[in-house]
């Protein structure tokens, strides 16, 4: 519980609306964002190599919205017929209602993060 309190502070409570806007962008806005994100996890006395994966995962999600790619590799088992270019935004294809697409890419992003900082405090 504390690991999920922990990435719900630092993901949307201390990330401010021009971080949410830019850090997809730009390197720096992303690693900023991790780094706040990062500290409230120091709260569980986590090893230095534990912070450094949550960190450093943390930068390349969010910087490049792995989690479309995690959803257009599953949707294209099954549909094979399937281009990035139809489905580049969110990994859904472009047919699919705006709304539910962004909402599951964020369900997945924050299941990618969640798995990623269960697994570094708990083996690292």
């Amino acid at each position: 519980m504390d690991q999920l309190i922990l990435h719900l502070i630092g993901d949307y409570v201390t990330q401010t609306d021009w971080m949410a806007k830019n850090k997809t962008s730009s390197i720096f806005i992303a690693t900023l964002h991790s780094a706040i994100y990062s500290l409230p996890f120091l709260l569980l006395s986590p090893s230095i190599l534990a912070i450094a994966v949550i960190f450093g995962t943390h930068v390349a999600i969010d910087r490049f919205r792995l989690a479309r790619f995690v959803i257009f590799a599953k949707n294209k088992v099954t549909e094979p017929g399937l281009l990035w270019v139809d489905a580049c935004k969110t990994g859904f294809h472009n047919d699919a209602p705006p709304w539910l697409a962004t909402w599951l890419l964020i369900v997945v992003d924050n299941t990618m993060h969640l798995t990623i900082n269960y697994a570094s405090l708990r083996w690292l």
